[in-house]
Formats: C-alpha cells, structure tokens, sequence
C-alpha cells in the first residue's frame, strides 16, 4: 500500500459515511482517476469500498491488519503508535525498525507486518510467524537515559502487555515469566526482544520487538506443548489492530514514569503479582554458569532475586530460567 493509499484509507475510516470524490481531489490534491486509482489499491487490499454515483465512496469494511487506519480509532496515546509502518511480508520487525531508527525516525513509531520470514527471539531462537494471524511489531524508543537501564524495558514491557491482554481477553490468567515472556496456562503466548544502540552514558535508541500469537488455530508440532495462543486457550477471534492499540496504550504512561523514576521500583508489585516464578525452585542456565535456587521477587534493577542453598541472596541480570519439575506437580 503506497502512502497516498493508506492516508486515503484513514480519511475514509474516520468518515464513517460517504466522502464525494471532489472532496477527496481537493483534500489530496490528485486527480479523480488518481482517486479512483488508489480505491482500487484498497479494493485489492482487501478493503470493501462502496463507490454510488453522486455520493462518493465508503469504507464497508476493514482487514484486521495492525496498519494506521485501523489501529488509530482505538489510540488514546499522545505519540506511541501515531506513525505505523505496515509490511504485508518483511523479514523482521525488529531490523526494518533498528535501520530506521539508525536513520532518525522519531521515538513512538512502530513497524508491523501481517508476517516475517525471519522472526527471532531471545537466544537466536526463531519466532515463527505466520500471516494473517497474528501480531508483529517493534517500537522506537529514545530513553535519555544511561544504557545501564535499558534492560529493565523488557518487563515493562511485559507489564504492559499483561494488562493489555487482560482488556482485550477477560477470563484468562497471563503470568510473566523473567526477564521476557507471557505465558498462558504453562505455554508460551508472547515474547519480547530488546534491541539497542547505546554508549556507555548515553542511549541512542531501543527497538522494542513483540510477537503475540493471536488467532493462530495449529502450533507446529514442535510448538504444541510450549506455545499457544488466544484463540487456542478461549476459543475467539481477536482484533489485532485493537490488541496493539491496548498495549501502546498502557505502555506509554508506564514508560513517561520510568523516565522519571531511577528504577522498576513503581510497577515491581504489579510484576510480582503476576510473577510465573514467584516462590518457585528455578535453574538458571547462563554462558558459562547454571545457578539453581528459589525466586524470592525481583529487584528494582529488573534482576531475578534466588535464595541460594547457602542461604544468600542472588541477583540474575540475564539468563534463561527453568522450573523445576517440581513446581508442576
């Protein structure tokens, strides 16, 4: 969709009713066959545009695609989510996002794509991302702020979506799984990667990755015991531009207080609460070290807390954590 497209687009969801084609020439300064022109790009979108001779054209129906107009209508933010970059296919969000970042687009803009041939997730890991189906999404950010404090993102991110998704899905139970997933019922359903360039005392930018399984009906076998998906767990179909639209909505508010405070300290009670490994025996495999030990909270720099064996605290910066097989029982 070229940009005339997607801002036609957006006038004529807001209209709600018909728009004359002379008010469109006027407002876009184009031509009428020009206006005709990108109807059709719509039409071949996917978008169901009634065109009446002496009325004019209107908007019948949507995609469900996390673009613009259609995420905008449920937007309550001041700049997060304002500007919307959709790629039907991209390789990764999180590149296209890191290379316009590089390039100076703004803090608050997003990158999404209906799919990705290249999705990752922490580790190397691939996020599998299949179209039509799910969310897939980075956000630019711009912390002023020393690179130390970056990676205490993660979970206010995470924060955010587990409120997002309690909006968009009542009834379930989402927990958060340090440093960077949301699990349901045991399985995988949303993960986050942070990406940044940085100095030492000085964040050039963050690129903030989500992938949230949606509508996704089948996990690939590899998948069926570790991932899943709102549509798996209730049965419904969900609004991907509404989801998005929920998570940019309380993220904002959540990250103009972080700037203002010196650490997780605000938002630790909520993360807490809703904590998969609280009081749970947990394994922690780093690069050259697994540290075992039971998870007594989480610090105000964004660490994983264990009690040791010996009976000290430990502080866990980064890692995988495992649960015991205990804590299933």
């Amino acid at each position: 969709m070229n940009d005339v497209a997607a801002k036609l687009l957006n006038r004529l969801s807001k209209a709600g009713d018909f728009l004359s084609g002379e008010e469109l020439c006027r407002e876009f300064c184009i031509t009428r066959s020009a206006v005709w022109k990108h109807i059709e790009l719509l039409r071949a979108e996917g978008y169901h545009v009634d065109a009446v001779t002496g009325r004019g054209y209107r908007l019948m129906s949507l995609t469900g695609r996390p673009v613009d107009a259609e995420v905008s209508p449920f937007l309550t933010t001041r700049r997060f989510g304002r500007k919307i970059l959709y790629h039907g296919v991209t390789a990764s969000t999180n590149i296209v996002a890191k290379s316009l970042a590089s390039d100076g687009l703004p803090e608050g803009c997003v990158v999404a794509a209906d799919s990705q041939t290249g999705g990752r997730g922490r580790m190397g890991r691939t996020w599998v991302s299949p179209s039509g189906v799910n969310l897939y999404f980075s956000l630019i950010l711009r912390p002023e702020l020393p690179s130390i404090r970056v990676p205490q993102l993660t979970l206010l991110v995470a924060a955010a979506i587990h409120h997002a998704l309690s909006i968009i899905v009542p009834g379930i139970v989402p927990m958060v799984k340090w440093p960077n997933d949301i699990l349901i019922n045991g399985r995988k359903v949303c993960g986050v990667l942070c990406e940044m360039q940085s100095e030492p005392d000085f964040t050039h930018f963050v690129v903030v990755g989500v992938g949230i399984n949606v509508n996704q009906s089948e996990m690939p076998p590899e998948l069926r015991d570790s991932a899943t998906s709102l549509f798996a767990e209730t049965g419904s179909l969900f609004s991907r531009p509404e989801l998005l639209a929920s998570f940019l909505n309380n993220f904002e508010p959540l990250y103009d207080a972080w700037l203002q405070e010196d650490d997780l300290g605000f938002i630790l009670p909520y993360l807490e609460r809703y904590s998969l490994l609280q009081s749970k025996q947990v394994t922690v495999d780093q690069l050259k070290r697994t540290i075992s030990g039971t998870v007594c909270g989480i610090a105000r720099g964004g660490e994983l807390m264990l009690d040791g064996a010996d009976g000290q605290t430990i502080l866990i910066s980064s890692g995988e954590a495992h649960l015991h097989k205990e804590n299933y029982t």
